[in-house]
């Protein structure tokens, strides 16, 4: 029959299709069950999961390839739900930024995307660029161009005039420069969602208060009011969208929550109200509590501004304290880690940082696989390990219940059956 299929495809040109893997472990740690199985296999086609058993139950196929991953821990490939390829925390800092041009930004983009994928992330979110590059780059990944992971794309947040989205506040009025998706008013909106949704995202990003790195905005503070959140809410929404508001202030996060927005990134100074609200309406939080620690660190050598840096020294232990608090609280919290921000490839580091304050390491995993799945609206098909799935699959030596660090030297990486990194 494989002969015939194989004739078939020659002479009429229908696909040929490639001989199933079969795949083995030490153990498979399934986080969207919480279970640990020893002794996995997996049958993977046409880059799906097909089958799952253990060595003992799912016997090998016919003519099929076999990967052994012995003394190895597999999971599925991790999502970071919120990054920022085209940016570089080394490089474009504060004023630093202005020298560097959209297109040089996407060519960081590909060696970002790599280095993102080769640390086990075989799927992120990309919450915002200035331009459409970003839309580029996930297309070059997808026709199999440059390695990456799997992207979903906002492209330039929608915000208001001097905001921390779209806006270049860096830049003096000589340049009447107010961004791509800067807009007033509700249908102003409705209009820049609209336009983004032309030009082929994934989902919409806008912001409900200022933020770290944007010059002379401030945390606390409100942006946009709520009739104009739910404009974006609500246009998004109706073409089938999700959208995901950077805020940092309690009352910015309440007002994102209010306008039906589906994730808030930040929510450093979400209060008890907050959590509640967030929780009746199953709202996800983001929080990136990891990466204060390289812009203490690193951030004034880079060029970021020192108002950025005094912001960032106010909000690091309080926003760490309130993912605490929304972790015991039941809030669903999933794995948002603000590469760009750190370095690329360095995104695993969350991982440690998410136990210390307040995650089990089983918690911790479902963020960064099933749960950020469900906030992306791919439950099912992502973030999972089972028939069905996609075949993104990792691999550490090493037990990361025990030791969650151990995620930071992944050994294998297989996006959608294809094996990137490891045994071949």
């Amino acid at each position: 029959m494989r002969v015939f299929a194989f004739l078939a495809a020659m002479c009429f040109g229908l696909p040929a299709f490639a001989a199933p893997t079969y795949l083995t472990a030490d153990r498979l740690i399934d986080p969207a069950s919480g279970r640990v199985i020893e002794g996995p296999a997996l049958l993977i086609e046409n880059g799906k999961v097909t089958q799952r058993g253990t060595r003992a139950s799912l016997a090998v196929p016919a003519g099929a390839e076999t990967i052994d991953l012995a003394g190895k821990t597999i999971l599925p490939g991790f999502i970071d739900m919120h990054t920022h390829l085209l940016g570089s925390a080394t490089k474009g800092r504060g004023y630093q930024g202005l020298q560097f041009s959209k297109e040089r930004r996407v060519v960081w983009g590909v060696m970002h995307a790599e280095r993102t994928l080769m640390a086990g992330f075989t799927t992120v979110r990309n919450v915002g660029t200035r331009g459409y590059g970003s839309l580029a780059l996930r297309d070059a990944i997808n026709a199999g161009e440059v390695q990456g992971p799997r992207m979903f794309v906002a492209g330039p947040p929608v915000g208001i005039i001097g905001g921390h989205c779209s806006d270049n506040n860096l830049l003096p009025p000589d340049y009447e420069d107010y961004g791509h998706a800067v807009a007033t008013g509700p249908d102003e909106m409705r209009a820049r969602v609209r336009q983004n949704i032309k030009y082929g995202v994934d989902l919409i990003k806008t912001c409900s208060t200022g933020g770290v790195l944007s010059k002379g905005t401030k945390l606390g503070s409100t942006q946009g009011t709520i009739d104009e959140l739910t404009a974006i809410a609500d246009e998004a929404h109706a073409r089938g969208l999700r959208v995901a508001a950077h805020a940092h202030g309690a009352e910015g996060v309440k007002n994102a929550i209010r306008a039906g927005i589906d994730t808030i990134e930040h929510a450093s100074y979400i209060d008890d109200e907050g959590i509640r609200m967030a929780k009746r309406a199953g709202t996800y939080l983001s929080m990136d509590i990891y990466n204060t620690e390289f812009t203490l660190a690193s951030g004034e050598k880079y060029g970021v501004l020192p108002e950025s840096l005094e912001k960032e020294r106010q909000v690091g232990q309080i926003q760490r304290d309130n993912f605490r608090k929304a972790v015991e609280a039941g809030v669903k919290v999933v794995f948002g880690s603000d590469s760009g921000v750190y370095p690329h490839g360095d995104n695993a580091k969350q991982f440690s940082r998410m136990v210390q304050f307040g995650m089990t390491p089983m918690q911790a995993l479902n963020a960064a696989t099933a749960l950020a799945a469900e906030a992306l609206g791919k439950e099912g098909e992502l973030g999972c390990i089972e028939a069905g799935c996609a075949a993104d699959i990792v691999a550490v030596e090493g037990d990361p219940l025990a030791d969650i660090s151990v995620l930071e030297n992944i050994e294998f990486v297989m996006k959608a059956g294809e094996v990137f990194k490891g045994v071949k």
